[in-house]
């Protein structure tokens, strides 16, 4: 936890701020949650590397479900997501997952990107950035 300095006198001078890091290896964490905002890192299919672009998509919003729930958010809090494509041939085969998959009313910001990917075995990386506590 760390202390953020204000100059609100109702809290003392004070902003309280604490850091939790969600499956934390050497180089990254899965999932941050800073104060009621998560941040989770990109996710690609682990479960479907070299499936389609459907089942990708599908074992990725799943990873997604799982850190959210863990971070004590869900998807129906998304404020921004960022997708990459390995080819834009695959945006609308990605897009239906995506549609079925957020929640009615509260579709988040959205960035949609061709990209060459970590592996060729992955077509799809997505990564988002969720509210706690709404």
């Amino acid at each position: 936890m760390f202390a953020l300095q204000t100059e609100d006198p109702s809290i003392n001078g004070f902003l309280q701020v604490t850091i939790k890091r969600i499956n934390t290896s050497e180089r990254m964490s899965q999932a941050v949650i800073h104060g009621d905002t998560v941040y989770t890192a990109g996710q690609v299919a682990q479960d479907a590397a070299g499936g389609t672009v459907t089942e990708q998509t599908r074992n990725i919003l799943d990873r997604i479900d799982k850190l959210l729930g863990e971070a004590g958010t869900d998807k129906s809090n998304l404020l921004s997501a960022n997708i990459w494509l390995a080819s834009m041939d695959d945006f609308e085969e990605m897009n239906t997952v995506w549609d079925a998959w957020v929640s009615p009313g509260a579709a988040p910001c959205r960035a949609c990107v061709e990209s060459r990917l970590a592996s060729t075995k992955f077509t799809v990386e997505i990564m988002v950035i969720a509210a706690r506590g709404t």
